[in-house]
């Protein structure tokens, strides 16, 4: 379920650099979160200088680099923001800003409102646990 998405201005960082933020990103989240990283999603979202204001200001200098990360309800508070600073670091490593100017946020959305495979998480979260635990017995 881990989904990142990264809003950065069009043309303003290498595509090395942009894959990197992807894959560094990725491979956070699956730490942080303790899931398999086939589950992580990552975007990065390009918009267009003219269509961002940063300090009241359009074209302003700075990219000010913002992300949304969406997790399924339940995980602890400490997660959470380990998330939100692991993730602020790697737009900082990887894309070379200020940290002073990366915005983001954790979304999280109740298992009953999130789809695996046109399933409920809830169903599927249910049965991976159910059978993680037969396994643990077996």
């Amino acid at each position: 379920m881990p989904i990142a998405h990264f809003h950065v201005p069009a043309a303003t960082f290498d595509a090395e650099q942009e894959r990197e933020l992807l894959e560094r990103a990725s491979a956070t989240y699956s730490r942080v979160l303790d899931s398999p990283i086939e589950r992580v999603r990552a975007f990065l979202v390009h918009y267009p200088a003219s269509s961002i204001a940063v300090g009241g200001i359009v074209d302003n200098d700075s990219p000010a680099p913002y992300f949304t990360a969406i997790v399924l309800a339940g995980r602890s508070v400490e997660q959470r923001h380990e998330l939100l600073t692991a993730l602020t670091d790697d737009i900082v490593d990887t894309l070379g800003v200020d940290v002073s100017g990366v915005r983001g946020q954790i979304i999280e959305v109740s298992p009953d409102n999130w789809g695996i495979a046109g399933r409920p998480a809830s169903g599927v979260r249910a049965t991976e646990i159910a059978d993680r635990a037969a396994s643990a017995t077996a």
